[in-house]
């Protein structure tokens, strides 16, 4: 992996990484002649080509949740095939061996058995690294609290890289444990400048770009993934698309070959008996009414992520999962992979 700075340790040492991109529009170039119509699957792709595979789908609090006795969490729990777990998505490169992890979230342990299912590595003495780097989007539960997994309690890494942006290097610095996993050498913080690109390996980068959502603690981030052949977009989390001023849904679904999206709520009213303005993920429905809008040509696959458990296009056989592959998108299920 390419770093322009170097890891040291303390909370006063963090590097930053990656070129500045030209314009803010190279994270939405339209790449119109490389999207396929639909996910590629594992058999018709080159041993040696780069790829993602989803290892989880589910909102912060996966599917079932905790506490939950409704339908789609019963049915979760009476049959492990409807389970998800929470969002997270890893990057392979068989040329090398190396792996990247998008997101760090409670079903860390799970997701590293996964992982080794995709990605298998060589055994090694000590407590190495799981990942070569891990990437995070934003400080809510879902996507780092698996860090906590990674010091002395569990399983004690050794120097494992994590990029963050300034603003959340800044806070796993100041707050506990995250603090005591930085001082005693477990994690290793990169700073990662939103719309720098990161390169990775040859023909592999990654850039990370701002999106608008609740950050209490943290700003929050989605990734463009490149690979030697296609491009992916992933971003698990977001507010409403009207809230993102950057770049306009339609630009950024255009510029790759597959968008893997918040996917949290089907629609309003998914939850009694509160107001879903005070919780501003765009609704599948939302999505799917732009996506529908834009010409077929030349746009890029969509596929849905960190479904809520009340989601009742969690269920392929559900009416509501119908009406997304209807309109041409997809609901992705865990383990889905995208050659790159």
């Amino acid at each position: 992996m390419e770093a322009h700075g170097t890891l040291r340790d303390g909370p006063e040492a963090r590097a930053r990484v990656g070129a500045p991109l030209a314009t803010a529009l190279l994270l939405v170039a339209t790449l119109a002649g490389c999207a396929g119509p639909g996910a590629q699957h594992a058999e018709n792709v080159d041993a040696a080509q780069p790829f993602a595979v989803v290892l989880g789908t589910a909102q912060d609090g996966g599917l079932p949740q905790l506490g939950c006795r409704g339908p789609h969490c019963s049915a979760a729990r009476e049959n492990p095939a409807r389970r998800r777990l929470v969002s997270s998505l890893l990057l392979v490169d068989p040329r090398s061996g190396q792996r990247w992890l998008f997101d760090a979230t409670p079903d860390l342990g799970e997701q590293v058995e996964r992982a080794d299912l995709a990605a298998p590595r060589a055994p090694v003495e000590g407590r190495p690294p799981l990942f070569d780097a891990v990437f995070l989007t934003h400080a809510h539960i879902g996507h780092y609290l698996g860090l906590a997994e990674l010091g002395r309690e569990a399983y004690g890494s050794r120097s494992q890289v994590v990029y963050a942006t300034p603003r959340m290097a800044g806070f796993l610095e100041s707050n506990g444990p995250w603090d005591r996993l930085l001082s005693e050498d477990h994690l290793r913080v990169v700073e990662l400048v939103p719309g720098e690109r990161v390169e990775l390996a040859s023909e592999l980068s990654v850039t990370a770009f701002t999106v608008p959502h609740r950050d209490e603690y943290s700003d929050t981030v989605g990734f463009r993934i490149e690979g030697p052949e296609r491009s992916l977009l992933f971003v698990p989390d977001i507010d409403k698309w009207e809230r993102y001023e950057a770049v306009t849904f339609e630009d950024l679904v255009a510029g790759v070959d597959v968008a893997l999206v918040d996917g949290t709520f089907f629609e309003d009213g998914e939850i009694p008996g509160r107001a879903m303005a005070d919780i501003p993920h765009p609704f599948i429905v939302e999505t799917l009414e732009r996506f529908t809008r834009m010409p077929s040509k030349g746009r890029g696959e969509l596929w849905f992520t960190h479904l809520n458990h009340t989601n009742p296009a969690a269920s392929p056989a559900s009416p509501e999962a119908a009406r997304v592959r209807e309109a041409g998108a997809r609901v992705a299920p865990d383990g889905q992979r995208f050659p790159l």
